[in-house]
């Protein structure tokens, strides 16, 4: 095994809570939405005062912010992304990940002084095209995800040193080629080019022939209905020494709207798992049951190494079912430790004083702790947390510390995706 470099582990973050988790849990680099022009238009996104925060919450910590501008624009686009980047080059981000080339071309007449990474919206399947975007002065291409490692190799071989390389490692696979699909606008009038994908890959469909209107035959079908389109999701932290062969330069996690515990999960597991690679790879072999084991502890659908190892079987769809593994559920994390030892957190699910509970830590420790008590602001007792979002002081031993994840396990349980 030949590596090239220290890749960069880059994690999604679709709010400011979630951005501070990401960068506490391993994270070299974490990519955002605005409130526009991004491919996540029902992620809670950022307003301009949350980005300006978060930006400098990560650079505080060593840490880079990649701001997403990447919806394929249309003319009446145009005038609201320029007054965007506007407000991008006052906040100073690392880089932003662009798709379209006409926001390309705006974004190096109004901020050129941010590096311009180009997303995998715009089909990036050969070095001719990286060096397409070099010239033109892009620092990054995010590879399509149809790509093999070979491909990639192939690529990095004939594109200068200076150009990066980015490829999806985790998370949620579209069936459509590079996400570039149109099911979202014809079925729903939502177009997922813009960020309102409705996902309709994930919904259940049977066949009707032509002549024999309301005859519906399934393709295959267990009691919940029939998946044909649903596919599994990316996980590669069992090749991530294949994976860093090629040179790449930076590994993405995928879900911008994915919760808290999921993103500190899936960060801390491939922050380990890189470590420990680069320090010896017999150390790296000798961890995966950890690593699988945490992978599998969030929420989570069945797994496929997607193109990388060349054209995908059947086995990367799922026909019969669109559930997911739910083994543990986010209670929230910690705000703040007060001088008495209890922790401030806003309850995310309900839990129970004397219930034991998960702490989970930033440098891969998990502990058990015994709620022992809840109180209110006004700092009355209550025997349980039923209320989201609800403001609370908790009582667990002084384990707990500044940013730690609060969970409960569960019984393998199903749901949809």
């Amino acid at each position: 095994m030949n590596i090239q470099k220290k890749p960069e582990l880059l994690v999604p973050a679709g709010s400011l809570e979630v951005l501070k988790i990401a960068v506490l849990y391993g994270a070299d680099a974490v990519y955002i939405g605005g409130e526009v022009f991004g491919l996540r238009a029902k992620a809670h996104n950022f307003s301009r005062e949350e980005m300006a925060e978060g930006i400098a919450f990560a650079h505080a910590h060593g840490v880079k912010v990649h701001v997403t501008v990447n919806i394929l624009a249309h003319n009446r686009d145009l005038s609201g992304v320029r007054a965007y980047l506007q407000e991008l080059k006052e906040l100073k981000p690392d880089a932003l990940i662009i798709a379209d080339p006409g926001i390309f071309t705006y974004a190096r007449e109004i901020c050129p002084e941010i590096d311009c990474h180009i997303s995998t919206q715009a089909n990036n399947t050969n070095y001719e095209t990286y060096l397409f975007w070099h010239r033109l002065g892009a620092r990054r291409v995010v590879s399509a995800r149809e790509l093999s490692l070979a491909e990639i190799r192939e690529i990095r071989e004939h594109i200068p040193a200076d150009m990066e390389v980015e490829t999806f490692v985790h998370g949620a696979m579209c069936i459509s080629y590079s996400g570039r699909c149109l099911l979202s606008n014809f079925l729903a009038g939502r177009d997922a080019n813009q960020g309102e994908c409705t996902h309709p890959c994930r919904w259940k469909y049977s066949i009707v022939e032509e002549t024999r209107p309301g005859e519906y035959m399934p393709v295959f079908e267990n009691e919940r209905g029939t998946y044909i389109f649903n596919s599994k999701d990316l996980c590669m932290i069992e090749h991530l020494d294949d994976l860093l062969a090629t040179g790449v330069d930076s590994l993405k996690i995928e879900g911008r709207m994915k919760t808290a515990l999921y993103v500190a999960t899936v960060a801390r597991t491939y922050r380990k798992a890189i470590d420990d690679l680069l320090a010896d790879p017999a150390l790296y072999r000798a961890h995966m049951d950890w690593y699988r084991e945490q992978i599998v502890s969030c929420t989570y659908r069945q797994f496929t190494t997607g193109f990388f190892y060349g054209r995908p079987g059947t086995e990367s769809q799922i026909y019969d079912s669109n559930t997911y593994v739910k083994e543990y559920t986010y209670l929230g994390f910690v705000e703040e430790v007060r001088d008495d030892g209890l922790v401030r957190i806003t309850q995310r699910n309900k839990f129970l004083v004397g219930e034991e509970i998960g702490i989970m830590k930033p440098d891969g420790t998990d502990l058990r702790a015994v709620v022992r008590r809840i109180l209110t602001e006004d700092g009355t007792e209550q025997e349980s947390a039923p209320h989201p979002q609800q403001v609370l002081y908790v009582d667990l031993g002084g384990q707990a510390q500044e940013y730690d994840i609060l969970r409960r396990r569960e019984e393998v349980s199903t749901g949809n995706a």
